[in-house]
């Protein structure tokens, strides 16, 4: 609240010294706009390009991006977001306009531009600001990646100027008004953001608690977390506990993984102490290493995605906002899904909760620079996808339930227990993590072309089988390669090999889902 106050304050200043019209101001005003005005009536190209940049952010593209934005974020369920960013844009609009009106005061003379409404202040200025401060507010909110955060933020700071000197490289504004429009703009966002927390209510605050079954009054959470996927682990710690004490935890312990030891270990340690609810916080790799450790226990996992491709999170539609993640977490509601023994040669017996692939899909995480995927995230398996489009077939044989063997060509085997797969493509669309089956597919494409056909099937869930997409269920696989192949569980990689044995196990894990 204090930077709202202190720029509203500066800006009350400023439009007393515009409305009186203090002579300093006035030379001021003059003797900064007059350089850019003429060097872009020297230049076409450079009032051209100006012109462009008042055009891409005038009132009407603003109100567009402004109505999309809302619209995304009632969509993925942040309505409070959404009811931020409508009320700053409004806000601004508002009393950018107002002013104006009370102030008219008149354009400068030499205006490249031939603009009906009023100069102070200014509305380009003042919507840019409003806008950077949305985009900087939302993205320090949702975005996990400190790097992405400060880009998002440095390209929001050379937005913002580059439209301020743009007004005054057209001659439609005098400074006083561009910085007007800053100085109101900012304390909008900032008295906004004071007023009115975007971030959403928790669960516990908003729904009716969930009967026990055995209720407790000294509940007991226990947290393992992976410190690598969490930019500032005290503050994270401080928001699980806050989340944790409104949710009616009474205690919160916490276990740290090595990498030496994903998560088994704590899991087990958190097991036995007692704990009501697990909170499994990091990648993939630490997901399913604390669930397989619970799974049979009894005791739920609340999942928080803080990895890279977050599988299971997004086949059971958990938030991958943190603070959505954990509020789901401690207040959800649970329920029981499957989960998958697995074996094969030269690999200890383990278990996945996602999937098991063999082919084009590991070499998709064999091919992963793990330097490029900790600055750009999901988009180092694209890239590494590229690359491996026209891995080699393979020959398989396949045997479903303790069937007969089944001899395919593939490029790629996929023993799923859910429907979607990396980047959230709908590979097995019948899929279900609590239907007690496994399903298999083979992908095919003969060509390198081939791919695009394919993509289009997948994406638009057709059922249709033939040589290229070839489709099984049921409860037991296993899938025997005539040489060895890369395999991957869960998306992380594992030792190559030319067998993968599956048996699904019927609703064996409990895990908090929303409500």
């Amino acid at each position: 609240m204090i930077g709202a106050v202190t720029c509203l304050a500066l800006f009350g200043v400023l439009l007393l010294l515009v409305v009186l019209e203090w002579p300093p101001l006035r030379e001021l005003d003059d003797a900064v706009g007059a350089g850019p005005h003429g060097l872009t009536e020297q230049h076409g190209w450079l009032e051209a390009f100006w012109r462009g940049v008042s055009a891409t952010f005038d009132t009407l593209p603003l109100t567009a991006a402004t109505i999309v934005t809302a619209a995304a974020l009632v969509w993925k369920g942040y309505r409070r977001a959404a009811i931020w960013t409508l009320g700053v844009m409004t806000t601004v609009w508002l009393a950018t306009t107002a002013i104006k009106l009370l102030v008219a005061r008149e354009r400068p003379d030499l205006a490249l531009l031939q603009l009906e409404s009023f100069s102070y202040p200014s509305g380009h200025a003042s919507g840019i600001v409003g806008a950077a401060g949305v985009t900087v507010v939302l993205t320090t909110m949702l975005v996990r990646r400190a790097n992405v955060r400060r880009l998002v933020t440095g390209l929001a700071v050379v937005v913002v100027l580059l439209v301020g000197a743009d007004r005054l490289f057209l001659g439609v504004h005098f400074v006083s008004d561009v910085l007007g429009g800053f100085l109101l703009s900012g304390a909008i966002v900032l008295g906004w953001r004071a007023a009115y927390d975007p971030k959403p209510r928790s669960i516990a605050e908003k729904a009716v608690p969930l009967p026990q079954a055995l209720p407790t009054e000294r509940k007991r959470l226990a947290v393992v977390l992976n410190p690598v996927k969490v930019d500032d682990v005290g503050r994270f710690r401080t928001l699980v506990e806050e989340l944790a004490a409104g949710a009616g935890y009474s205690s919160v312990q916490w276990w740290e993984t090595t990498p030496e030891d994903t998560g088994y270990g704590m899991a087990h340690e958190a097991a036995v102490s007692g704990c009501d609810l697990v909170l499994s916080v990091g990648g993939d790799g630490t997901v399913r290493a604390v669930c397989e450790e619970l799974a049979g226990t009894g005791i739920p996992v609340g999942i928080v995605p803080a990895g890279t491709g977050n599988l299971l999170a997004r086949n059971l539609d958990l938030p991958l906002y943190l603070r959505s993640a954990v509020d789901v977490g401690l207040n959800g509601q649970d329920r029981a899904i499957d989960m998958v023994e697995v074996s094969g040669d030269q690999m200890e017996d383990t278990t996945f909760l996602v999937m098991a692939g063999m082919g084009f899909d590991a070499a998709i995480m064999e091919g992963v620079n793990e330097q490029v995927k900790a600055k750009v995230g999901w988009l180092a398996y694209v890239w590494s996808a590229l690359k491996a489009l026209m891995f080699p077939a393979i020959r398989v044989d396949v045997s479903v339930d303790g069937g007969d063997f089944t001899r395919h060509r593939a490029r790629t085997v996929v023993v799923g227990n859910v429907g979607s797969l990396q980047a959230g493509m709908p590979l097995i669309p019948d899929a279900a993590i609590d239907d007690g089956q496994l399903d298999v597919v083979l992908l095919y494409p003969r060509r390198f072309l081939s791919w695009i056909p394919l993509a289009a099937r997948v994406l638009s869930r057709s059922a249709r089988t033939d040589e290229t997409i070839t489709r099984m269920t049921g409860r037991e696989v296993v899938v025997r390669a005539h040489a060895e192949a890369p395999r991957q569980l869960d998306g992380d990689l594992i030792q190559p090999g030319r067998e993968i044995r599956a048996r699904c196990v019927h609703g064996r894990l409990l895990v908090r889902v929303r409500r």
